[in-house]
């Protein structure tokens, strides 16, 4: 018999057992909290934004005052399919893509600037 036979008994060590299993929903939880949060504070957002912008580019028509991805701001000569003729000046024109339209502005703003 050894020390630790005195102190515990045989029988009350083996009753004791190791730790209660842990559900595994409970150790996945974190992870799900977080992948919820991480949607509505940056996918959602992100995702409704696109949306409008297609929306916006798909609305485009000529006549329109627009404002491109670089800040040059005129009105809409020609619609193509993937690229529009922007008209910045008299006479002067330049082709950007749809994509690069970032607002539609109000009428009479080119002329009052």
């Amino acid at each position: 018999m050894s020390l630790l036979d005195i102190l515990v008994s045989p029988a009350a060590a083996q009753a004791a057992g190791g730790p209660a299993p842990a559900n595994p929903l409970m150790s996945l939880l974190p992870l799900i909290i977080l992948f919820v949060v991480f949607w509505f504070l940056l996918l959602r957002p992100q995702m409704k934004k696109a949306k409008e912008h297609r929306e916006l580019v798909a609305k485009l028509q000529k006549g329109d005052e627009v404002l491109t991805n670089g800040g040059i701001a005129g009105r809409i000569e020609d619609l193509g399919e993937s690229f529009v003729t922007v008209e910045v000046a008299d006479k002067v024109a330049i082709k950007v893509q749809r994509g690069a339209i970032t607002a539609v502005l109000p009428k009479g703003t080119l002329k009052s600037a």
